[in-house]
């Protein structure tokens, strides 16, 4: 009986885990997330693709990774620090660990690390019209 409960308390755990990932992948895409699949170190070998949510946020462009557990967001990206460097097609097997119909942006900063940023064609014209309304080094003047 006691081996019973033990294995009832674990499914109802992971039954709990599994609704708070749902709530809040449902939550991010309603307050304006798009699917983004991120891959930083792009020129290692064994750099894979983690699939998320991001988010602007002003001048910033967050990103959330679908599995973790974390409030705040995995990877932050300033806007007057994102450079497009190449713009290609998914390659072989990454069409399978990208959003369907996604391009893939080689993005570089002089503060991190290059980045690849795979995205479907809504979300990449979304994300190409906000890096260029502001360009770097230009401020808009806040009233």
């Amino acid at each position: 009986m006691d081996i019973a409960l033990v294995v009832l308390a674990l499914l109802l755990v992971l039954l709990v885990v599994a609704v708070i990932y749902a709530w809040r992948w449902v939550r991010m895409r309603r307050h304006g997330g798009v699917s983004v699949a991120l891959r930083w170190q792009p020129d290692r070998d064994r750099s894979g693709w983690h699939l998320g949510i991001g988010r602007y946020q002003g001048e910033e462009f967050v990103w959330y990774r679908v599995w973790s557990l974390r409030i705040a967001p995995d990877r932050v990206f300033r806007r007057d620090d994102l450079e497009i460097a190449d713009r290609r097609e998914p390659i072989g097997t990454e069409s399978y660990a990208v959003p369907a119909g996604s391009t893939v942006l080689r993005c570089e900063s002089g503060r991190q690390e290059a980045i690849e940023i795979a995205m479907g064609p809504g979300a990449l014209t979304g994300f190409l019209s906000w890096l260029e309304s502001a360009p770097p080094g230009r401020r808009i003047p806040r009233s």
